[in-house]
């Protein structure tokens, strides 16, 4: 991927562009915000990193800007305000995920390629991961051409893991993509759905898809299960 980074914090600017870089991505971070827009507006870029306060042009200023000229590039808003206004505000705005510092890298890494997914999957409804295929716009899924019956939240389940293939996503990234953007209850009923979704999708096949990764959450993929 092609990473646009715009964060003027000078130690956490360059340490999201060193554990970019270190991922493999092509990463450019700039801590000015009229230099990130002139960025934005002359490279074409898989998905841009964004803070809000920012020297010369705030991040919500510099968004509204690239979505009225047309730019749909993937925007995640990596920021310390994190009130519901402020959410709200952001995603009106045009961004397409919104996660609030301090944060993990990991996660980071995940919401970034999940933006990048869905802006591909716009192209094409049909996600697939070895034989389990999910159409989007008829609501079928189907594994070896046998098709699976899933609830609404089993699909929608699958869909957030078929997002982030071969990256682990937590509990609570679940529950937030389920049901609330700022989840702060428990996590455990998450198992129950995923327990469900596995007898659907993995139970009677050869190799199972959804791993569980101990401490951490779960993961799927079409290898062997992570170690725990």
């Amino acid at each position: 991927m092609n990473l646009l980074v715009i964060e003027d914090d000078a130690v956490l600017g360059k340490a999201i562009e060193r554990g970019l870089l270190e991922k493999g991505y092509v990463c450019h971070w700039t801590r000015n915000g009229r230099r990130g827009l002139e960025f934005a507006q002359a490279q074409k870029f898989d998905a841009i990193v964004l803070d809000l306060m920012l020297p010369d042009l705030t991040g919500l200023e510099l968004l509204k800007t690239i979505r009225a000229q047309g730019i749909r590039t993937s925007v995640i808003i990596l920021t310390a305000m994190g009130s519901v206004e402020d959410r709200v505000n952001g995603l009106n705005a045009g961004a397409d995920d919104y996660l609030v510092k301090p944060f993990e890298f990991a996660e980071l890494l995940a919401r970034l390629h999940a933006v990048s997914r869905r802006s591909h999957h716009l192209q094409s409804s049909v996600m697939s991961v070895g034989s389990l295929t999910l159409n989007m716009s008829l609501r079928r899924v189907t594994r070896d051409g046998k098709e699976i019956e899933l609830t609404p939240t089993e699909f929608s389940l699958l869909e957030f893991l078929l997002n982030n293939v071969g990256q682990v996503v937590t509990r609570k990234m679940l529950c937030e993509h389920l049901w609330d953007a700022n989840w702060e209850g428990v996590t455990n009923v998450i198992e129950v759905h995923i327990n469900r979704l596995r007898n659907k999708i993995d139970r009677d096949f050869p190799s199972p898809l959804i791993h569980t990764v101990r401490g951490k959450g779960y993961v799927l993929r079409t290898d062997v299960p992570i170690a725990s």
